[in-house]
């Protein structure tokens, strides 16, 4: 065991002494003892300690290192290696904004890890930070920001990877501004009169003064909320920049892509997006007179002659998965529904009025409003301001060896309709938001 390796047993040994403390009053339901506090204070200042020598004889020893590497290089007789290394220096002086950008998002995490432990190296790439960077977070507190490129691939992903974050109508707003305001038609009829908040045309004679019309609008108000994810990090794991970045990545990414399309079904307005189950907007089929089955094709078939004209080009139904193999059963005379020509042997369809069926897991259950929706995307607005916020710290979970990594994503999202419209000639009311109404 070399001296480095026994500094850190040192360490690891004081390290348990407190997990120890702290574990034991947490398995007792109290808080600890004054003189517990006292120790488990004694135990992080000697921890510091610790880590200013570990990093401090590693540094020693890196140097010591290198300085045999060059004595070794000064010994090539032709110096040719020599002139190779000082060309080397020259480019690394002058680095490039390629070169001073980390290569992963892993690799940059783990950066950020050893820069912010008590005398850790900074690398000289994060020393960037105001002009790569997404937040405000400072060196001193632990905390660093994530490289642009990959912030915004880390957003990129979790649009691509929800259902319908991919689908919305998104609008960026800049970076001043904490949310946004924008003018809509208010309409909730078709009939004369009542188009595009009150716009009309005349047939006129000739010579006849013509006749004027105002329009009538309302105004959306979107104000930016806050989604945020906390991960842990081991020592272990931010050793490995690939499995780093692996996990978070795509754990992230997953996370935030399903919340957002959570909210965007059935958020409730208040901290979070509003959603489509939530709005005014929705239209609610109702059943079948004696309706005993949870779907039949008659559900279908007037879900779709409520969809406004415009949005059935958009138009996807989304579902609850234990909706699919009632589908399979449904019919129109002896014609299936949802299966092809060939039966189960083939693919099904996978799509009804020519549009596509998506399960979501973000439905409703099985009989509950929501469980089957027809919906155009296009017709919810999203607004999100710069991209996923994204910070470090190693104060939170010092005494476990862990470092915490923090992401905030501020967002907003609403209907862009917010009442159903009565159609110019009829009476049944029509939505881009369809949904079937409750079954027992």
């Amino acid at each position: 065991m070399n001296k480095v390796e026994k500094m850190r047993a040192k360490r690891e040994d004081l390290r348990l002494q407190a997990v120890g403390i702290i574990n034991r009053a947490e398995a007792e339901d109290r808080f600890l003892t004054d003189e517990e506090n006292t120790a488990v204070k004694k135990f992080e200042e000697e921890i510091a300690k610790w880590d200013e020598s570990i990093n401090r004889a590693k540094t020693v020893l890196s140097i010591t290192k290198s300085r045999e590497e060059e004595t070794e290089g000064g010994n090539d007789t032709d110096g040719g290696e020599s002139n190779s290394r000082s060309e080397k220096r020259n480019v690394k002086s002058n680095p490039t904004s390629d070169e001073r950008k980390f290569r992963s998002f892993g690799e940059q995490l783990a950066s950020v890890y050893r820069a912010a432990v008590p005398g850790g190296r900074i690398d000289e790439r994060l020393s960037t930070r105001a002009a790569l960077g997404l937040n405000e977070s400072t060196p001193s507190d632990g905390g660093f920001l994530v490289q642009q490129d990959f912030v915004s691939e880390l957003l990129q992903k979790t649009f691509e990877t929800g259902v319908l974050a991919s689908k919305v109508r998104k609008i960026p707003i800049s970076t001043n501004a904490n949310g946004l305001k924008i003018n809509a038609v208010d309409d909730d009829s078709r009939k004369e009169g009542c188009r595009w908040g009150g716009v009309q045309t005349y047939w006129e004679s000739e010579a006849e003064q013509l006749t004027a019309s105002k329009p009538k609008f309302r105004q959306m108000e979107l104000s930016l909320k806050k989604l945020t994810g906390l991960c842990f990090a081991t020592d272990e794991l931010l050793t490995d920049a690939a499995a780093l970045e692996s996990v978070i990545r795509q754990a992230f990414a997953e996370e935030f892509a399903f919340k957002i399309d959570d909210s965007v079904i059935s958020g409730s307005g208040a901290g979070q997006p509003l959603g489509i189950l939530k709005s005014k907007a929705l239209v609610v089929q109702e059943l079948e007179a004696n309706q005993t089955e949870k779907i039949t094709a008659e559900n279908l078939v007037k879900m779709w002659s409520r969809l406004w004209g415009r949005s059935r080009a958009n138009s996807v139904w989304y579902i609850n998965q234990e909706i699919e193999p009632l589908l399979y059963t449904l019919t129109v005379g002896d014609k299936p529904v949802y299966i092809p020509a060939g039966g189960l042997s083939e693919t099904p369809y996978a799509t009804l009025f020519g549009r596509p069926v998506l399960p979501l897991e973000q439905c409703s259950a099985l009989g509950e409003v929501g469980d089957i929706i027809l919906a155009d995307a296009s017709q919810y607005l999203f607004i999100d301001k710069g991209g996923i916020n994204a910070a470090s710290s190693i104060h939170v979970r010092f005494l476990y060896d862990e470092n915490v990594f923090r992401f905030i994503y501020r967002c907003d999202g609403q209907p862009i309709w917010n009442k159903p419209v009565t159609p110019y000639k009829g009476s049944a009311t029509l939505s881009p938001f369809v949904a079937l109404a409750k079954r027992n």
